[in-house]
């Protein structure tokens, strides 16, 4: 299981949360917690191939935020795409 935390400030807004919500829903494999307090986002990711770190930015850009990821990104996250499976 990888485990990333993601800092973006301006998340605590109630529509802004709802917004990742709706984002989430495109991932339904990975399991996230958010601490709005403190503008954090918990992701906890089975399998390598759920979701890339390039998809992670984009569903915080698409909501208007700028994502950053605390501490060492996982390998297993930085090198991939998805795969989708046929």
């Amino acid at each position: 299981m990888i485990e990333v935390e993601i800092y973006a400030p301006g998340l605590r807004a109630e529509s802004t949360i709802m917004q990742l919500r709706n984002q989430m829903d495109h991932f339904p494999r990975v399991r996230y917690k958010v601490d709005a307090r403190h503008d954090l986002v918990y992701f906890e990711i089975d399998r390598p191939g759920d979701i890339s770190q390039i998809e992670i930015h984009q569903i915080f850009e698409a909501i208007d935020l700028t994502p950053r990821f605390v501490g060492q990104i996982p390998e297993d996250l930085r090198t991939g795409q998805t795969t989708k499976l046929t």
